[in-house]
């Protein structure tokens, strides 16, 4: 058996970066994972790869036990970090720089928007590591048994399990057109300082969260009620610079929002419209997580 060459190697990297990002929510977090996930295998002798049957399984097992001790151990580093922690926002291909920004190797489609990212963030690791592989990236229970290190029938009720809270928090069915109508009128809205049409386009249960890491000024504490985020938004629309502009922008392939100061992208909003409503408004401002957005 041959050893597979760099560029088979490398061809691989495109898989493992889309299953590590949706795994650990980070982008930066899933580049050292494999990173790790191509040392490991550079590490071994000619002879040693030469004998694995298949490379690429081997890859995506080792990335997703990396991933997975990731996971485990960012739940006690998440207990420290300041504010909310929110999934990094990723641009559209359209926004990126440039084009060997690891970002535009990332699939876009409904297992990466914001709010499907935010409830993984709600499920244990192993429930998210059996969900992910199985129902996204198709692998069989025997397999993600294999990874994990539980029974087929264990992996089945984890993918059950977070299959049950992803359908508990699925939005209503929204077009992509209509969602991208709502976030533009509430963007108009804001810019005008005009809190009526902001207070309706809001759900009355609608909560904001936002997500400095302590780098970046924001609410600390989630905002709840359609009235609150409407009075909010419009003081944060009264202190913005005249420097500052709001730009429409795809966030992980959702119509959204992002603001820019002195030609560079400080705020990043991602929106959940539900039944024609904004239910849920997520925003990121701590600069670690918006490395990957440019002015395009």
């Amino acid at each position: 058996m041959t050893t597979p060459g760099l560029d088979a190697i490398l061809s691989e990297r495109r898989q493992l970066l889309n299953l590590a990002y949706r795994l650990l929510g980070s982008l930066a977090e899933a580049e050292d994972a494999v990173q790790e996930t191509c040392t490991r295998w550079y590490a071994m002798s000619p002879r040693q790869q030469a004998a694995i049957e298949s490379p690429g399984a081997w890859l995506t097992t080792v990335a997703s036990r990396i991933c997975l001790n990731v996971l485990d151990s960012a739940r006690a580093r998440r207990e420290t970090y300041v504010g909310e922690w929110l999934p990094e926002p990723l641009p559209g291909h359209t926004d990126s720089g440039a084009a060997a920004d690891p970002a535009d190797r990332i699939t876009l489609d409904e297992s990466i928007n914001l709010a499907f990212l935010v409830v993984l963030e709600a499920m244990t690791p192993a429930e998210r590591v059996a969900f992910i592989l199985h129902d996204v990236f198709r692998y069989s229970f025997a397999e993600v048994a294999e990874i994990v290190g539980r029974t087929p029938a264990a992996c089945r009720q984890l993918a059950s399990s977070a299959r049950r809270r992803i359908r508990a928090a699925q939005p209503s069915a929204t077009t992509a057109t209509q969602q991208a109508g709502i976030i533009r009128d509430f963007k108009q809205a804001w810019e005008a300082k005009d809190i009526d049409t902001l207070i309706g386009l809001l759900d009355p249960d609608a909560v904001a969260v936002g997500d400095g890491g302590g780098l970046a000024t924001t609410f600390l504490d989630p905002i709840e009620g359609g009235e609150q985020i409407a009075h909010a938004w419009i003081e944060i629309a009264r202190r913005r610079s005249d420097d500052m502009t709001f730009l429409e922008r795809t966030v992980n392939g959702t119509p959204g929002v992002v603001a820019e100061q002195n030609g560079v992208i400080v705020t990043v909003f991602a929106f959940e419209v539900t039944d024609e409503k904004i239910k849920r408004i997520w925003v990121v401002r701590n600069p670690e997580k918006l490395r990957h957005w440019t002015t395009g």
